[in-house]
């Protein structure tokens, strides 16, 4: 496996995995969206002989930084692809000066907030009705150190 920014040549890529990933509830990226954050904001790719099968996208333009996005092909799953794709991201986003990561992630979402609390995530609050199909979401944040 592989991890390496993403290059705007991935946006297609990236826009496959992302409707095989989310569904419309959960505000998936559209390729434009994808081209406008390779540019401004941290975008990382996990490739597995030449094949797109996991990303992590940080928005840094911002006080904190935030994980908008984490998503691994079903195929590649419980493989620690998101494990590698947070640790490079943390070692960016401190690179970068910041101190503090949050996300947002759907409160039936078992797999995700056990993997964010294994990497070090708590809890901060609960936000209701977030997403498009009414579910809740939690914020959680990380406070990175060196």
């Amino acid at each position: 496996m592989i991890i390496r920014k993403a290059k705007t040549s991935d946006a297609a890529s990236l826009y496959v995995l992302e409707k095989e990933s989310f569904s419309v509830e959960n505000y998936p990226l559209s390729r434009a969206s994808f081209l406008y954050h390779i540019k401004n904001n941290l975008l990382y790719l996990a490739e597995v002989e030449g094949k797109v099968v996991g990303y992590i996208l940080v928005l840094v333009k911002r006080k904190n930084a935030k994980i908008y996005s984490l998503g691994v092909s079903k195929a590649y799953r419980n493989r620690k692809i998101s494990q590698e794709l947070l640790r490079l991201a943390f070692q960016e986003i401190l690179a970068l000066g910041f101190k503090r990561v949050l996300l947002e992630v759907r409160t039936d979402n078992e797999a995700a907030i056990a993997l964010y609390k294994k990497m070090g995530f708590s809890k901060l609050k609960k936000f209701k009705a977030f997403y498009g199909d009414g579910c809740d979401a939690y914020l959680m944040q990380l406070e990175i150190e060196k």
